[in-house]
C-alpha cells in the first residue's frame, strides 16, 4: 500500500488551492494511518472475495409516491387562460439570454 507523509499531503492540499497547519497535517496522517490498517484488516479476510459490493446501506421505501395514473390533459386554452402575456397560442416569456 502507498505511504503517506506529511509532504504528500501538503502537495495534495497545495494543488487544491488550501493549506492547513503542521498539527492539522499530523491529525491527518494519524486519520490515514487507522484507515490503512482497517482496509488491511478487512483485505486480510479470505471470504471478502465472495461478497457483494454494497451500494447503499440503507433500505428506503417509496410508498409515498403517488400511483402513477394516466389522465386527460389540459387542452392548451384552460392552460394559458390565466397568463398575463400570451402570444400566437403560447405563453410569451421575458427574455433570459442578452
Amino acid at each position: 500500500m502507498k505511504e503517506y507523509n506529511k509532504e504528500i499531503l501538503k502537495d495534495a492540499a497545495n494543488r487544491l488551492l488550501f493549506d492547513m497547519t503542521d498539527e492539522q497535517y499530523d491529525t491527518l496522517l494519524n486519520e490515514f494511518d487507522i484507515i490503512t490498517k482497517q482496509m488491511e484488516i478487512i483485505g486480510k479476510d479470505s471470504l471478502i472475495d465472495d461478497l457483494e459490493p454494497m451500494v447503499f446501506p440503507f433500505e428506503c421505501s417509496t410508498s409515498y409516491l403517488r400511483e402513477d395514473v394516466p389522465s386527460t390533459p389540459l387542452d392548451k386554452e384552460d392552460a394559458i387562460k390565466n397568463a398575463q402575456n400570451k402570444q400566437e397560442g403560447q405563453i410569451k416569456l421575458p427574455k433570459v439570454v442578452l
